[in-house]
C-alpha cells in the first residue's frame, strides 16, 4: 500500500490534464464492474455502483455516503461490507433523491440504518415525481427507503461523530435538485459533493424538483468557502477533483448564468440561447452544450421573479 502522502499525490495525478481523456472518467463512474479506490486510511471511493459512493471504516461500522442505483445495491454491499453483512453498515447518507444515490435505502433500510438526508429528499421519496427532461416517471418509494434523520435548515452546517470520524454536512439549496448536500470529513480533508459538482461534462440541473442555474452557480461558491488546496472533492460521478476544479465550475456557472439571464431577458428561448453562444468558450472543456441548456431554461422560468426584469 502506497504512504498516505503518496496516494494522495496518486490520487491528484489520475485528475491531471489528460487523464479524463484517456479514460479515467470511464474507471471511475461508467464501467459495469465495481472498483474501488483507497483515498486515506479507512476511506473508500467505490466507483460503477451507478454513482460514486464513499465508505468510511471505522470500529463502530462503515458510514456510506451515496448507495449507488438499486440493481448495483446487491454488488455495492457485498464490496462495502463483506462477509460483516449490510448490517454493519448502521448509517447511510443521500446527497439528493435520485436513484443512482438512494439505490441502498430499501437494503440498509430494512437493517435499521440511519438514513441521512435533507427533508425536500425524504418528501420527494414519498410521492411520484414526473421528470420532464428524462420522460420518466419515478413512483413513490417503499418506507423502509425513506430517509429516517432529516433537517431543513441550509444557512449552517449540521455536525456528528461517527466512530473516530467528525462529519459535517449541509444543504446546497436549489442546486442539481431541491434537496443536494453535502458531506465533509475535516479530518482527511475529502469533501462528498454529489452532483453539484461535475466531471468532464456539463451539469444538467433538474428542475422537475427545482434545480435551477443559479443554486448551482451558488452551490459551487459556498463549496468553495469549505475546501482548500488539499481537498479531495468527490463529484457524483467521475474521478476526484481539487479546489482548482471546482473554481473553473464556479467561473464557468457564473458566467453562463450572466448570460442565460440577459438572453431570457431578450426573449430567447433555449433554442436561441444555444445558437448565440450561451456556453462559447467551454464546451471544449466541458462538453456539448445541448441538455445543460434545455435544462437551465425552465428552471429560469421557476426563478423569474427572483432574476428580474423579465415580468
Amino acid at each position: 500500500m502506497l504512504p498516505a502522502a503518496n496516494r494522495r499525490n496518486f490520487i491528484r495525478a489520475l485528475i491531471g490534464g489528460g487523464a479524463i481523456a484517456s479514460g479515467t472518467f470511464k474507471a471511475f463512474g461508467a464501467q459495469s464492474s465495481l472498483a474501488t479506490f483507497e483515498l486515506e486510511d479507512n476511506y473508500r471511493l467505490i466507483a460503477g455502483a451507478g454513482a460514486n459512493v464513499l465508505a468510511v471504516d471505522t470500529a463502530d461500522g462503515t458510514l456510506m455516503v451515496d448507495g449507488g442505483l438499486p440493481d448495483r445495491s446487491p454488488d455495492l454491499l457485498r464490496e462495502v461490507a463483506g462477509s460483516s453483512g449490510p448490517e454493519s453498515i448502521p448509517v447511510l447518507f443521500n446527497t439528493h433523491w435520485h436513484l443512482e444515490q438512494t439505490g441502498s435505502n430499501d437494503a440498509l433500510g430494512r437493517t435499521g440504518a440511519t438514513i441521512v438526508a435533507q427533508e425536500n429528499t425524504r418528501l420527494w421519496m414519498t410521492t411520484e415525481i414526473i421528470v420532464e427532461w428524462q420522460d420518466t416517471v419515478y413512483p413513490p418509494r417503499a418506507p423502509e427507503a425513506l430517509p429516517n434523520k432529516t433537517f431543513y435548515h441550509h444557512e449552517s452546517p449540521q455536525r456528528m461523530s461517527f466512530g473516530n470520524q467528525d462529519i459535517e454536512y449541509g444543504h446546497l439549496f436549489q442546486a442539481h435538485t431541491d434537496g443536494d448536500i453535502y458531506v465533509f470529513f475535516p479530518g482527511p480533508n475529502i469533501l462528498m459533493a454529489g452532483d453539484a459538482v461535475s466531471v468532464g461534462r456539463y451539469p444538467i440541473l433538474d428542475y422537475s424538483t427545482h434545480g435551477w442555474i443559479g443554486g448551482m452557480t451558488n452551490a459551487a461558491r459556498d463549496l468553495l468557502e469549505i475546501v482548500d488546496d488539499e481537498t479531495i472533492i468527490v463529484p457524483g460521478t467521475g474521478p476526484v477533483q481539487t479546489r482548482a476544479n471546482l473554481e473553473a465550475q464556479f467561473e464557468m456557472l457564473t458566467t453562463v448564468r450572466e448570460r442565460v439571464v440577459g438572453m431570457l431577458r431578450m426573449g430567447y428561448g433555449a433554442e436561441d440561447m444555444l445558437a448565440n453562444g450561451a456556453t462559447d468558450g467551454y464546451d471544449e472543456e466541458w462538453g456539448d452544450p445541448e441538455a445543460f441548456v434545455r435544462s437551465i431554461y425552465p428552471g429560469l422560468w421557476g426563478h423569474v421573479r427572483e432574476v428580474g426584469g423579465i415580468v
